[in-house]
């Protein structure tokens, strides 16, 4: 494929370009090279070019009569022509086999590609555990810090047996006075139940008491109403003699 010209802009504007074909013939062409081997635009393919030089030389065999300069020049021509075939197929043959390598190659590379994902896919869950692993001890010295803090900040073991001592012995005293407190509560109960039961027998007796001293009077009346009737009686009787 031939370039006729190419504009490229300086500030960014689309490229323009001319070419000596279409786009499709240029497809057909560069098909057509690569089928024939042709490295020119124009030209006559090497394989046609070894056929007739080919026929050539077999039709000049055939003929009669002395022509053996004309066969061997025929012959050298066609043996050159031959070896100048034979180098590109030598390249392609070379290419191919390099391409096979090359595949071969990338095949045994593709599957070293594919066991390093599977040691890194069987890594990377390694790493997770390790991860979680590391949260849950994270959190555990988190954890153990703070109960650390915490029985630091407290006062120490013989201050704080000091205390405790110090707080049995007014349990202690304060058992003791509610002791006290509940036998005396007791004989508090009991003496006043005894007063009660006093006080009820007082007004009992002065109930009675009563009673005796209101009889004795209305007894009084009746006997001093009594004399004062026989008094007037004796005095009428008195008044009658």
């Amino acid at each position: 494929m031939s370039v006729r010209g190419r504009k490229v802009s300086t500030r960014g504007e689309a490229v323009a370009a001319s070419y000596a074909f279409g786009p499709l013939e240029d497809d057909v062409i560069i098909k057509h090279r690569l089928l024939t081997r042709t490295t020119t635009t124009r030209g006559e393919p090497p394989l046609k070019k070894l056929q007739k030089k080919f026929t050539s030389f077999v039709l000049e065999i055939e003929k009669d009569g002395s022509n053996h300069d004309d066969c061997e020049k025929l012959s050298r021509a066609f043996l050159q022509e031959l070896s100048t075939f034979e180098i590109p197929l030598l390249k392609s043959k070379a290419v191919v086999d390099t391409n096979i390598r090359e595949k071969e190659s990338f095949h045994e590379f593709k599957d070293e590609i594919n066991r390093q994902i599977l040691l890194a896919q069987d890594d990377i869950e390694d790493l997770k555990k390790q991860l979680e692993e590391s949260k849950i001890e994270r959190q555990h010295k988190e954890e153990c810090e703070a109960i650390r803090k915490l029985v630091a900040a407290q006062p120490p073991r013989s201050v704080t047996q000091k205390t405790i001592v110090e707080l049995e012995k007014e349990i202690a005293a304060l058992d003791a006075e509610n002791t006290a407190s509940s036998r005396m509560l007791e004989l508090r109960k009991k003496q006043f139940a005894l007063l009660l039961h006093v006080v009820d027998e007082l007004q009992n007796t002065i109930e009675d008491e009563q009673k005796s001293l209101m009889e004795e009077m209305r007894t009084t009346a009746e006997e001093n109403k009594i004399g004062v009737d026989d008094a007037s009686g004796g005095l009428e009787a008195m008044a009658v003699d």
